[in-house]
């Protein structure tokens, strides 16, 4: 996939929204909690938990869930970190105090993890992918950073998110970016070598009193244009007049919709069936009894 993303400039809004008054991001604290419930399925008793991206309420829901794992944070924004440090509960911030910390928080993208090898037991990460150029690369760092039995879980966005928008700007610049299929979500797991991926979609519509609103919300979470083909000047008036009027001709009793378009998927690391050089693997139990496992 092209290098799409100027990460520069996604780091700059993410930092922006962090530092800027705290508004509650209804849809990341919304998906947090959705993945939390299916979790509900999964046995599952980590000691180490990954969250790649610090988006939403996903830090209260993992340590609600696993209050005895060490979690550790990681996020390509590093003020997304600060904030979340700063709006750790305060028996956390009483164990960081006493030295007694069951959290890390550690600058790093999804698709570049500084943690060794098979050290995670869960990978949990809510929308950070939408900010990564290349989901096949952020998976591969995942199936590296998980241990054997060890299960990736994530919700991103997906093709059709934000619709109406990219439609009122029709042809010009890149006004959203490029997500990927569910489809393609998957093949890039298995190529990455997660085994059995299950991948599900819903579309979640927001309304907005109007398109100035959904805008502006959508920068206080930072979710603005970081494709590095966007334009760099000013919308024009009449350019935006023309957008905005397209726009508002889908409101529907008094408010103007925005679609997100969500994929889930999870899928578990399992021990490999084959050397690199193709070979098959031959797995020897206690009573010494030969197993050939591909």
């Amino acid at each position: 996939m092209a290098p799409w993303l100027d990460r520069r400039a996604a780091r700059r809004w993410l930092a922006r929204a962090a530092s800027a008054p705290r508004q509650a991001d209804v849809l990341a604290d919304e998906l947090a909690r959705r993945m939390a419930e299916r979790l509900d399925y999964v046995r599952l008793a980590p000691g180490r938990v990954l969250l790649a991206g610090c988006r939403g309420a996903i830090l209260a829901h993992a340590r609600a869930r696993f209050p005895r794992a060490e979690i550790v944070v990681t996020d390509g924004a590093a003020a997304l970190l600060r904030r979340c440090v700063a709006e750790r509960p305060f028996p956390a911030r009483a164990r960081a105090l006493l030295g007694a910390a069951r959290e890390r928080f550690v600058a790093a993208d999804p698709d570049a993890l500084p943690l060794a090898a098979a050290s995670v037991a869960l990978v949990w990460s809510n929308l950070a992918l939408a900010w990564v150029p290349d989901a096949a690369a952020a998976f591969g760092e995942w199936h590296r950073v998980l241990e054997i039995g060890g299960l990736a879980l994530f919700a991103t966005y997906g093709p059709d998110t934000l619709k109406e928008l990219r439609a009122a700007f029709g042809a010009d610049r890149p006004h959203v970016h490029p997500f990927a299929d569910m489809h393609d979500l998957g093949d890039a797991l298995v190529a990455a070598g997660f085994a059995d991926p299950v991948m599900d979609m819903e579309v979640i519509t927001l309304t907005y009193p109007s398109v100035e609103r959904m805008i502006a919300e959508l920068r206080a979470t930072g979710q603005r244009n970081a494709h590095a083909d966007r334009r760099r000047t000013l919308t024009g008036a009449g350019r935006w007049r023309s957008a905005a009027g397209a726009y508002a001709a889908l409101a529907r009793d008094g408010r103007v919709p925005a679609t997100f378009e969500i994929v889930y998927g999870h899928a578990w690391k399992v021990a490999p069936r084959r050397a690199r050089d193709g070979r098959s693997i031959i797995r020897i139990d206690r009573g010494g009894a030969a197993r050939k496992a591909g």
